[in-house]
C-alpha cells in the first residue's frame, strides 16, 4: 500500500498543541496518537472525526488530564501525524475499524470512557459495541452511528459531492465553516498543516463511507452494533451543540434508544458541528463530571 507521512516540520511550532508524539504500527501504517495524563487512570479516548485531527481536542486533553485522566487521542489513519495511503479506494469503515481495533489491542486499554464526534462517533460506537468489557463509559457530540435506514439530510449529499469531486479542499476552511468562532491564522495553519494537496486522500474519502443506503457495505455490522448499544446500560451522554444540521436530533435518537442514557445529564452546548472549537471547556467539564460521579459511586 502506497502511504504518505507528512514531514515533522510542519507540525513545528503549532499553537496550543504541546503533546508529545506517540507511535504505533497497524496494518503496516505508522499511527499516531496523543497519551497525557497518568499513564496509570482509566483512559479517556478521544476520537476525531472529518476532516479534522487529534489537534481539535488541544483545549481539551490538558483540562481532562489535569482532573487525573488519561487523555488518548489518536489521529486515524489517513489524518494527522499518522501515515496517509495515496489511493482514495484504500479507505473502507472496515479498514478504518481494523486499524483503530489493531490500536486498540496494542494499547491494551481498559476501562475506557469514549468521547467521539462525526466520524469518531462512526468508529468509536461500533469499536465500543464490538469491545464493550473494554469501555467504561461514552460521550457523544454531535455524532451517530448510522446504518443506512434513515434518510440523510441534503446538506450532507452535497458535502459527499464536494468532497469526492471539488479540485479544491481547504482543510481548514471547512473547519471553521462548521464552527460558531472563527479560527485565528495560526489555528488555520495547524489545521492543514497534515494536509499538502498530494495528502488529502483519507480526508475526501469519508464521506462516501458513510452507510446511506441499507445494502451499503457496512450496514450490517452497523446493525449488529445497535443491538449492542440498545442493551447498553453502562452511562451514555449526549453534549450535541446548538448549531449542528447534519447530526441534529441524534442526540434524542440515541437517548430513547440506549438504555445507559437514562437518567444522564445531557447537555445542549453551544456551538457548530466542531463543539470542540466552541464549547470546549464546557464539553471536557461534562466529560470529567461524569468521571467524578462513575468514581464516587465505585467507591460507595
Amino acid at each position: 500500500m502506497n502511504a504518505l507521512r507528512t514531514p515533522d516540520k510542519r507540525f513545528e511550532r503549532l499553537l496550543d498543541y504541546p503533546f508529545a508524539p506517540h507511535y504505533l504500527e497497524v496494518g503496516g501504517l505508522r499511527m499516531h496518537y496523543v497519551d497525557e495524563g497518568p499513564s496509570d487512570a482509566s483512559p479517556v479516548l478521544m476520537m476525531h472525526g472529518e476532516p479534522s485531527w487529534s489537534y481539535l481536542y488541544r483545549h481539551m486533553i490538558p483540562i481532562c488530564a489535569a482532573a487525573g485522566h488519561r487523555v488518548i487521542a489518536p489521529d486515524l489513519i489517513g489524518f494527522g501525524k499518522s501515515d496517509k495511503p495515496t489511493d482514495i479506494n484504500a479507505y473502507s469503515y472496515q479498514s478504518h475499524m481494523d486499524w483503530m481495533q489493531a490500536f486498540l489491542e496494542q494499547t491494551d486499554l481498559q476501562d475506557i470512557t469514549l468521547v467521539c464526534q462525526d466520524w469518531g462517533s462512526l468508529l468509536g460506537l461500533r469499536l465500543a459495541a464490538e469491545n464493550p468489557e473494554r469501555f467504561r463509559a461514552i460521550v457523544v457530540g454531535n455524532g451517530m452511528l448510522p446504518t443506512g435506514d434513515q434518510p440523510v439530510p441534503k446538506a450532507f449529499q452535497l458535502w459527499k459531492n464536494f468532497a469526492l469531486y471539488s479540485p479544491w479542499f481547504p482543510i481548514a476552511r471547512i473547519i471553521n465553516t462548521g464552527s460558531f468562532r472563527t479560527l485565528g491564522p495560526d489555528e488555520r495553519r495547524a489545521y492543514d498543516a497534515p494536509f499538502p494537496n498530494k495528502y488529502k486522500a483519507g480526508a475526501r474519502a469519508f464521506p462516501k463511507l458513510v452507510p446511506v443506503t441499507p445494502d451499503d457495505p457496512a450496514s450490517e455490522s452497523n446493525r449488529e452494533a445497535w443491538k449492542v448499544l440498545e442493551q447498553w446500560k453502562k452511562p451514555f451522554l449526549t453534549t450535541f451543540s446548538n448549531g449542528d444540521p447534519i447530526t441534529r436530533g441524534g442526540d434524542r435518537y440515541m437517548q430513547e434508544r440506549i438504555p445507559g442514557a437514562t437518567g444522564q445529564p445531557h447537555t445542549t452546548l453551544t456551538g457548530g458541528h466542531f463543539l470542540q472549537e466552541d464549547s470546549p471547556v464546557e464539553f471536557a467539564g461534562a466529560i470529567n463530571s461524569l468521571l467524578a460521579r462513575l468514581d464516587e459511586s465505585d467507591q460507595t
